[in-house]
């Protein structure tokens, strides 16, 4: 009956939200050179700056520390997304579950 064909335009709805977004080589490249610049900046200005040893040297653990810390959180945010999705996406397979197996013309 129309269960089957319901069966169908769930299962063809499934199919489509199962897409992985992926970044490209030139995003990854340009990431990449993006972040090695900016460190090699920061490197050369801490190392030219006008300063005692320890102040440059504070500097530098404190960049260091930065830049862990923003890997750190990207990690967890994305983490925290993908565990998002799959929650998502178990839901949704349980709703699609029960609405194929549902019978609106079963009596109660």
């Amino acid at each position: 009956m129309w269960c089957a064909s319901y069966r169908r335009m769930l299962g063809g709805m499934s199919e489509t939200t199962s897409v992985k977004q992926q970044s490209t080589a030139a995003f990854y490249g340009q990431a990449v050179a993006s972040f090695g610049v900016a460190m090699g900046a920061v490197a050369l200005g801490i190392y030219f700056l006008d300063a005692d040893a320890w102040v440059r040297g504070f500097l530098a653990i404190g960049v260091l520390y930065l830049v862990t810390s923003c890997f750190t959180l990207a990690k967890v945010i994305r983490d925290r997304q993908e565990a998002g999705q799959l929650i998502s996406r178990v839901d949704q397979a349980r709703l699609e579950k029960i609405m194929a197996e549902h019978d609106p013309f079963q009596k109660l």
